[in-house]
């Protein structure tokens, strides 16, 4: 057999060239600088000019038609999806090389939103009517009404209106700053300046949305009053408190947190290239607590929203936290009363305005009850308000006590409270019906029973008596009473009802301070020693106290078994002196038991007990807590403005603001505005209502902390 018939079938010798990217077995696209070309087993079988769109689709479309290659190898070596080249095939199939022409994009009539159109709309907007009563009016339709009511596109001013917006940068990455945290080590640098990173679709950058109303708070402004500026450092205190104020928006509220969030996207929210490290933030708080200004800090935040929200101080609440604590410390227990358990904890008071926002906290003494507490509250309170105005303190009935009230009446406060059982249930004829509406419009129906009461107390063995106001709401269908007692003297009943009733407000402020800010976050894990002279009680005293009542216990239940003995007939005459005599030897024990235990101090020193007792320091919580809390207020602040905007707001403001936070936007400088433009959300209406909240918050006008740049928010559209 000759040499050419043992040859073996195979493909043509490939002469593609090596620059050529592979598309499928044999096919190859080489794309140069002017011209693109197609090989298959290196021959040329399509080419065309880099700008000639038709023959790249064709390309495209003629290598799947003639099985070169298949459908998904074509779309991913020509970087098209392969919804989009099976629509070029469907084109070219119906309509040849013409149906491959490129389409303009858009509407296909001219749009009705003229001038004059968003002129109309706005105006009927400022007459209170809803979307789609201006739909109705105007004659387009909602979502018309709602691009008409939104942001103008972002221009710059300095360039004139027919300046283009720059294009931004996908998931731009902010420029190191090596030589600024070079100058720092140096000492030579106090804090780095915020340099926003400008680009498309940058992750968490909604964030921004809460700066706004946290200016409002004057956090950033009062730390700074308060601490002053810190030794040379890049992270400055802006940067470390801003840090905290994003972590915790974003559910990552303790430093640890840091490590489970790219610090890339935070440091851009700061104006950085990165974020501090955990161990920056500890080392940096550690230092701001070894100054002990946290009171100051907490005082100033306190003084800032008296003056913002002066209408929110005329009713204010108080109630006490407890901390649990499970650490090895030996920290002094107290009850929690949501577990109903008593185990190591420390008690934080804290005072909130009527809207439930936090205003104060303090470290409550080991022990310290309500009525301790609200004295406290009413010099803090009177330093915060003035000395001519008359708040109303409300509290629940852990704070009962005639005397007291009597005391915070005469130092110029109105008391609000709950009756403390045992009392007498009013007459279901002494109720009437009164309707209330709170700031938001919504009416609340009370049954009401109003009357002046006199409540007897003992002051230093005097018999007094402290005049007041029971107000007794009655529910209709269980015929459950409560009472409420106050001192003021408005004409309706109503509104100290709905005051007194809206405590939850605090209550609610506790339950998503612990769910959603670490609330009962440890934060620091140094521990202070306990006052060793504290008298707490003694435990000796406890024993002898025990043993006592087991001995009358076993004496009560002898005699019982005696007497059913002797009713009974059992018992002989014989044996009757005997047991006497052990009665009368039982009755001796407990005297002298008793005698024992009266001889033992209830209270004694605590070092006599707990040698090495301990308390949390304070200082770096309080610390945490002003941040927090500051937060806190501005993303409440944020909830109330999207009430307008969205329907659900009452259930869903906190989620929805908490989808917004997590959203990309894009970051783009015009001028001297920062534009932030924010990703639509996951439902159309949440996506209106962010419309909405950009308008508002876009309105006031804020400018981004360490910078003169207004900031301005807007939604992108679909």
């Amino acid at each position: 057999m000759s040499a050419v018939g043992t040859l073996r079938k195979g493909p043509p010798l490939d002469m593609t060239p090596a620059e050529a990217v592979a598309v499928a077995p044999g096919v190859s696209l080489c794309e140069e600088s002017d011209r693109c070309v197609v090989f298959v087993w290196g021959m040329v079988v399509s080419c065309w000019d880099t700008a000639d769109v038709v023959g790249r689709r064709l390309a495209a479309v003629q290598l799947v038609e003639t099985r070169s290659a298949g459908h998904a190898e074509v779309a991913a070596g020509f970087g098209v999806g392969s919804v989009t080249l099976w629509r070029w095939r469907q084109a070219w199939q119906a309509e040849g090389v013409a149906g491959l022409v490129p389409r303009a994009k858009g509407p296909k009539r001219a749009s009705k939103l003229t001038d004059a159109k968003v002129t109309e709309i706005r105006s009927a907007r400022a007459e209170g009517l809803s979307m789609r009563g201006i739909a109705a009016r105007v004659g387009v339709s909602p979502d018309s009404v709602l691009r008409a009511l939104g942001p103008r596109p972002v221009t710059d001013t300095a360039a004139g209106p027919s300046a283009e917006p720059a294009e931004l940068e996908p998931l731009a990455r902010p420029e190191a700053r090596t030589e600024e945290r070079e100058a720092a080590r140096r000492g030579e640098l106090a804090e780095a300046a915020p340099v926003i990173c400008e680009g498309g679709s940058l992750p968490l950058a909604g964030s921004l949305v809460i700066l706004p109303a946290l200016v409002a708070t004057g956090l950033v402004e009062v730390a700074e009053a308060t601490y002053g500026r810190a030794r040379a450092a890049f992270y400055g205190l802006r940067s470390l408190v801003l840090t905290m104020v994003f972590t915790a928006l974003l559910g990552e509220p303790r430093a640890e947190g840091l490590t489970r969030l790219d610090p890339i996207d935070v440091g851009r929210l700061l104006g950085l290239d990165r974020a501090p490290e955990v161990k920056t933030i500890r080392r940096r708080l550690g230092r701001l607590a070894r100054e002990h200004r946290a009171d100051r800090l907490l005082a100033g935040l306190a003084r800032r929203h008296a003056d913002t929200h002066d209408e929110a101080m005329g009713v204010l609440y108080v109630d006490g936290h407890v901390r649990a604590y499970h650490g090895a410390a030996d920290v002094p227990k107290a009850h929690v009363a949501r577990i109903r358990l008593s185990m190591p904890a420390e008690i934080d008071t804290w005072v909130a305005d009527v809207n439930g926002d936090g205003l104060l906290v303090w470290n409550a003494p080991p022990g310290a009850s309500l009525v301790g507490e609200l004295r406290r509250v009413a010099t803090e309170v009177r330093a915060l308000v003035g000395a001519d105005r008359r708040p109303t303190i409300a509290f629940d009935r852990g704070g009962w006590s005639p005397k007291l009230f009597a005391e915070m009446t005469a130092a110029g406060f109105e008391i609000l409270t709950y009756r403390k059982a045992p009392f007498r249930p009013e007459a279901r004829s002494a109720f009437t019906l009164h309707r209330y509406f709170d700031d938001r419009g919504r009416h609340q129906d009370y049954w009401l029973a109003d009357r002046a009461v006199r409540i007897a107390y003992n002051d230093k063995g005097r018999a007094r008596r402290f005049a007041c106001r029971q107000i007794t709401r009655l529910d209709p269908t269980s015929g459950h009473q409560t009472q409420v007692l106050t001192t003021r003297t408005d004409t309706d009943p109503a509104p100290l009802a709905y005051a007194m009733f809206s405590r939850w407000r605090q209550e609610n402020f506790f339950r998503y301070m612990r769910a959603h800010y670490a609330l009962d976050g440890l934060d620091a894990y140094t521990t202070t020693r306990d006052d060793p002279a504290r008298l707490v009680p003694n435990p000796a005293r406890k024993t002898a106290d025990r043993r006592l009542r087991e001995a009358r216990a076993q004496l009560t239940a002898a005699e019982a078994q005696e007497g059913r003995a002797t009713l009974a007939g059992g018992r002989s005459t014989a044996g009757a002196k005997e047991i006497a005599d052990a009665f009368t030897d039982a009755r001796t024990e407990i005297d002298r038991l008793a005698a024992v235990a009266r001889a033992i101090p209830a209270r004694a020193p605590l070092a006599d007990s707990h040698p090495d007792a301990a308390r949390l320091d304070p200082e770096r919580k309080r610390i945490h807590d002003a941040i927090r809390m500051a937060t806190y207020n501005a993303e409440t602040a944020l909830a109330r403005l999207l009430a307008p905007h969205y329907p659900r707001a009452d259930d869903e403001a906190r989620s929805l603001l908490r989808e917004i936070f997590a959203s990309p936007a894009d970051l783009q400088i015009v001028g001297d505005k920062l534009h932030v433009t924010i990703n639509p959300l996951s439902a159309p209406r949440r996506t209106r209502a962010l419309t909405g909240l950009c308008a508002d918050l876009t309105a006031t006008h804020t400018t981004y902390p360490g910078t003169n740049l207004t900031l301005v928010y807007a939604v992108k559209d679909r």
